[in-house]
């Protein structure tokens, strides 16, 4: 087949495609509203359950108790007194690795603060491990699991996301993309 038969049936297949469905008459209003009828509700709808669990807001006081990499086990609980600095990143993710450095400095450097890590990816701590003897940091990582992240934080939907939990145990602030020092300790000034 030459190239003019076919651009010209791609050129009539397009031109029908294009042409509006024939109008089909609508059905004519009662002339009067029928009499009241007592109408079933409607069904619920199905419950997403994936879209109520990206919705899934983070607790005013949140709880988080990980096993960390080093094998100890992480409990947020344990530093109420202090600043803490809960820091969900993923080792693919440039900016994380970009702030990784001044988290780490702030953490070692800082007695009132105390930074943790959520690698929120799927790896194995091997890998963890081995990623980190190149970039090693002075705070405690815990790998989260994707598919159960922790309740009482809500899913990330970008990385790096960094919430500032006050010494009572609150939320004081939450970051989303890279966080900086600076940015934590205006956040502390402010009370």
């Amino acid at each position: 087949m030459s190239a003019k038969p076919l651009l010209m049936a791609l050129g009539l297949l397009t031109l029908a495609a294009c042409n509006k469905p024939a109008a089909t008459p609508e059905p004519a209003a009662p002339a009067a509203p029928p009499a009241a009828v007592a109408e079933a509700p409607e069904p619920a709808a199905p419950v997403d359950a994936t879209a109520a669990a990206l919705e899934r807001k983070t607790a005013e006081r949140p709880r988080l108790v990980l096993p960390a990499l080093d094998g100890s086990s992480y409990d947020l609980a344990a530093h109420r007194g202090k600043w803490v600095v809960v820091n969900f990143w993923a080792t693919w993710c440039a900016p994380c690795r970009k702030e990784m450095p001044e988290l780490s400095a702030l953490h070692a450097m800082r007695s009132e603060i105390e930074v943790v890590g959520l690698a929120y990816e799927d790896i194995e701590p091997a890998e963890m491990k081995a990623f980190l003897e190149k970039r090693p940091v002075t705070y405690p990582i815990v790998i989260v699991d994707t598919y159960s992240p922790p309740e009482d934080f809500a899913i990330p939907r970008g990385l790096p996301l960094t919430y500032l939990i006050a010494p009572d145990g609150k939320v004081a602030k939450q970051f989303l993309g890279p966080v900086t020092a600076a940015d934590i300790e205006a956040r502390i000034k402010q009370g």
